[in-house]
């Protein structure tokens, strides 16, 4: 039994929910096709760990400065329902449903928002799921401000210390999946980084290092080879 953290976007997802969010927020006029562009351009730097978009997420947040919660919640729902629940990889569901077997605590570990983490979490069956959150006023409305520390980077692994510590656990003896080069520093806090479609830097850092690299297939497929990396 042990600790199991799970990527969300590219890794359990075969997309990233922050970009069908974004052309989602567009069609519906919520935001203009400047913020669209510019939303756009952070997430390809994001995706490939070339920058630090902790600026750009506290922006994000900050446009959401008065916006009542519960708006954004159910907005969530209707996007995961027609957006991203169809779009889990099948390989992620087999190796969720073997480290269940195992007795592993499971737990999604994500820059994506709590209202997207919960419905996702819910899907999949997840123990536990550690993401960014907002700050909400009493009367129900955002201040525009991320709860500290963001959950991105090296503020993942902050994170995923304080969950593993608070039940009885240590990263070194934990798992990650993940995609991305920017999860580079919870790879390598971990004692099992396995990585599941990477990206172009992040395939030659695994390559050398000897982490694990598997298949979970795209939504729709079958994998062709849905390993635990185990």
């Amino acid at each position: 039994m042990g600790l199991v953290f799970f990527d969300l976007d590219r890794t359990v997802l075969d997309v990233n929910s922050g970009e069908l969010w974004m052309r989602a927020e567009l069609r519906l006029g919520f935001i203009s096709r400047g913020q669209a562009l510019r939303a756009s351009i952070y997430l390809v730097g994001y995706h490939l760990g070339l920058l630090d978009v902790s600026s750009f997420v506290r922006a994000a947040i900050g446009t959401l400065n008065g916006e009542r919660e519960s708006v954004i919640r159910e907005r969530t729902r209707v996007f995961f329902e027609a957006e991203i629940r169809a779009r889990i990889r099948p390989g992620a569901r087999l190796v969720l449903e073997k480290h269940r077997a195992a007795g592993d605590r499971l737990v999604l570990l994500t820059t994506s928002s709590n209202y997207l983490s919960e419905l996702v979490s819910a899907e999949l069956g997840l123990d536990d799921y550690l993401c960014n959150r907002f700050v909400v006023r009493g009367d129900g409305t955002f201040t525009g401000a991320p709860r500290e520390p963001l959950c991105y980077g090296p503020g993942k692994v902050e994170i995923a210390q304080a969950f593993a510590l608070e039940h009885g656990g240590l990263l070194s003896d934990s798992t990650f999946y993940s995609d991305s080069m920017s999860d580079r520093p919870m790879l390598e806090a971990v004692g099992h980084p396995i990585v599941v479609h990477p990206d172009p830097r992040l395939r030659q850092l695994a390559r050398r290092r000897r982490w694990p690299i598997v298949d979970w297939g795209t939504a729709g497929m079958r994998p062709s080879s849905p390993g635990t990396g185990a």
